[in-house]
């Protein structure tokens, strides 16, 4: 009863208000306008695309974004090395993660997920005829999901997470958001904390397990892959001591520099890494303008004609894990801003991360300083301290390190548990 009120209330209110703001937003945002148009002949490819996918059994998986399919890229992979007739479908919500990723080899197909509305459920559902469905941490459609449960498809979250604290309890909303989450198979969560969330929304229909986090086994893959890219040449490296800063925003900037200003004159081994979070030309001639005529900048694509430089400014996108390889002491953007990026990728090469004091919207950073492997400043000075005794003391710097880098491998091994779970799903053919 109460599922059919508010498929009723999310098809005839929400999702009318969702469409007109898409448009709206599309007149002034690039990104959301290349995912507009990217979607305006999506069944006409979709049919042609299908008929180059062969027999077997089906996976649809779906990430937001980026970031989220990175989540999923472990899963696929052993998914795929233990059955290898399983044909992969990906599809994406987000143009950033549709465009980095449409050439991923392991998937059969790879696609925008239509709007969701009941009928564009129906109709893709019944193009891709999925045997299981991995929604991966937060990114859920109720039209899909209701139509997925309406098939006897089973559909799972992988990495699911929720905050105590989300409005998705308030008691309006969570009655909407339990006929949503009660229509899935398995919620697969992140931690023992969000897997308690899950349970108090009282879900009659999924299991709920704490499995732990794909994130750690995909930077613990994608680590030992970077090792054996050599992006800065020794010669540049020897006798040096690196600090990479990576997605950084002008907010970070602000801190970073002065402190590395003022390293940098008292340690003239001490060469920064610099990695905009989004290096756009004007980032760039930001960057530059703040350290002209203190001291010595040179982009990374021109990395050939390097002479001593103490900055290497990063102008490309794609290469910032490879480059913590080379970090003695990393920093970790977003923390001055919005929230904080990805610290495992740092925490994985056994060096300290050190980050600001906006890190609530992860739980690692918060974990990460408990083991110790991490510490977080709030201005310039307190920056400035933190990383002078890093990299004076060796031994404090690698005691941090190795324990930045256990903190990391102690968690690995989700991955196994999730495509478990897809395994018995595709013992039992679903309903198509």
């Amino acid at each position: 009863m109460m599922r059919s009120l508010w498929q009723s209330v999310y098809s005839l209110v929400v999702l009318p208000l969702l469409w007109v703001a898409l448009q709206l937003a599309a007149l002034v945002n690039d990104k959301v306008r290349r995912g507009v148009r990217g979607r305006r002949r999506l069944f006409e490819d979709l049919r042609q695309r299908l008929t180059t996918v062969g027999p077997g059994p089906r996976v649809w998986f779906h990430s937001s974004s980026m970031g989220e399919f990175e989540q999923a890229r472990p899963i696929i992979a052993m998914l795929k090395e233990r059955r290898p007739d399983v044909r992969i479908i990906v599809t994406f919500f987000s143009p950033s993660g549709y465009e980095h990723s449409r050439n991923y080899p392991l998937a059969d197909l790879i696609s925008y997920l239509p709007f969701d509305t009941q009928s564009n459920a129906a109709r893709f559902l019944t193009m891709i005829r999925p045997d299981a469905a991995v929604m991966v941490r937060y990114d859920i459609w109720p039209n899909h999901i209701w139509e997925l449960r309406r098939r006897s498809i089973p559909v799972m979250i992988a990495n699911a997470t929720m905050r105590r604290q989300t409005a998705r309890r308030i008691p309006f909303i969570r009655s909407f958001h339990r006929s949503v989450y009660g229509s899935l198979t398995n919620i697969l969560t992140a931690s023992e904390a969000d897997a308690s969330t899950f349970m108090l929304f009282r879900l009659a229909g999924p299991t709920i397990d704490a499995i732990g986090d794909t994130r750690f086994d995909q930077v613990s893959t994608r680590s030992a892959q970077a090792r054996e890219r050599t992006l800065v040449p020794e010669k540049i490296l020897q006798d040096r001591k690196v600090l990479v800063v990576g997605s950084s925003w002008p907010e970070d900037d602000a801190v970073v520099l002065p402190s590395f200003l003022e390293l940098a004159a008292e340690s003239p081994e001490l060469l920064m890494i610099l990695v905009p979070h989004e290096p756009t030309e004007r980032h760039l001639e930001e960057v530059e303008a703040r350290l002209e005529g203190v001291t010595s900048v040179l982009r990374f694509s021109a990395l050939g004609s390097y002479a001593g430089e103490r900055v290497l400014l990063v102008d490309s996108v794609g290469i910032l894990m490879s480059l913590y390889a080379a970090a003695h002491v990393a920093y970790v953007g977003g923390s001055f801003r919005q929230g904080i990026h990805n610290v495992l990728e740092a925490a994985v090469y056994g060096i300290p991360v050190v980050f600001g004091p906006r890190h609530w919207n992860a739980r690692e950073p918060l974990e990460l300083l408990d083991h110790g492997g991490a510490f977080v400043v709030t201005t310039s000075a307190e920056l400035t301290r933190t990383l002078r005794n890093l990299l004076a003391d060796d031994h404090a710097r690698r005691f941090a390190g190795w324990r930045a880098e256990q903190y990391v491998r102690s968690h690995t091994g989700a991955t196994a548990r999730v495509v478990e779970r897809v395994e018995s799903c595709l013992r039992t053919p679903a309903a198509r």
